[in-house]
């Protein structure tokens, strides 16, 4: 990945220490490029990463059900997200579920790349689409479907 990219990280509680974990082992990928993340989760890996001395540029929104997952959704609308990481805790009710939700479309109605898992967040970071200039992605069309 050659080009800075703007990746938000976002992680719910029970899912930190996945992302704390996945964000130490792909931090060769991440810390060439800007991450926004939610408050907390932003917060602990800058602790993780000051830990092992590791020099990244972590910008904290609020924390999820203060708005950040909101935050994150509007830097989504104006483009400026690059690659979305969110670790969701499909196990649990959250009380931000509409702010998760709109973040989640936000992400796809915009064509933003969004793992949800750490299999697809460790296919996202180490594609090498980031690197081919050749490559354009699609813009959705959203318009009927009429066979001809």
């Amino acid at each position: 990945m050659e080009k800075q990219l703007t990746i938000a990280l976002v992680a719910h509680d029970r899912r930190k220490a996945d992302m704390v974990d996945w964000a130490i082992e792909h931090h060769q990928a991440l810390v060439p490029h800007k991450l926004v993340c939610t408050g907390t989760t932003g917060n602990l890996i800058r602790q993780a990463f000051d830990e092992r001395k590791i020099d990244a540029k972590i910008i904290c929104m609020h924390s999820g059900p203060l708005g950040g997952d909101a935050e994150i959704a509007a830097m989504v609308v104006r483009k400026e997200i690059s690659l979305a990481i969110f670790l969701i805790d499909d196990l649990n009710p959250q009380p931000h579920e509409a702010d998760i939700q709109m973040l989640l479309r936000q992400c796809r109605i915009h064509n933003v790349p969004i793992a949800c898992n750490q299999y697809s967040a460790d296919l996202m970071i180490t594609s090498n689409l980031w690197d081919n200039n050749n490559y354009i992605a699609k813009i959705p069309q959203y318009k009927d479907f009429k066979r001809e």
